[in-house]
């Protein structure tokens, strides 16, 4: 992974997993250990999904750029149908305080979001070729005949 991306990754995660922190803390004091392990649980599934959504969506934007927008819009719905589905399903668990779980997520996804339009906001990414500027051609431009 290209330290931009590592650079935005990091931007993106730690400020997600201090709030999952907080997250168990107060759930924690609120609903005792099973509102503590609610909320681990959250914030460790926001964090792997999107975690994986992020390295998928570098992926895509280099392979096919062209692409990027629409995979990072399908990509974002998939991502929260998903963690939807998640709160869904555990509505009714007795392994640990579904209040919590679902608040944790949704606490964790917001600062997720908001914490990765900030990195990409701060990031200083060409979105113009220079060599295009200069007149330049590209070595490899397609068959010559």
């Amino acid at each position: 992974m290209p330290t931009n991306d590592v650079r935005t990754l990091l931007h993106t995660a730690v400020p997600a997993a201090v709030v999952g922190a907080v997250a168990v803390a107060v759930s924690a004091g609120v609903a005792g250990g099973k509102g503590a392990i609610g909320a681990v649980v959250g914030t460790l599934v926001v964090l792997l999904f999107m975690g994986i959504g992020m390295v998928v969506l570098q992926r895509t934007a280099k392979s096919l750029p062209h692409l990027f927008q629409a995979m990072g819009l399908m990509l974002y719905t998939a991502q929260l149908l998903l963690l939807f589905i998640f709160m869904a399903a555990f509505k009714d668990t007795t392994l640990f305080h579904p209040k919590a779980f679902a608040f944790t997520i949704l606490a964790v996804t917001l600062v997720w979001v908001s914490a990765q339009a900030r990195a990409y906001m701060k990031a200083k990414i060409l979105y113009v070729d220079p060599d295009a500027a200069k007149g330049e051609k590209p070595e490899n431009a397609g068959s010559s005949t």
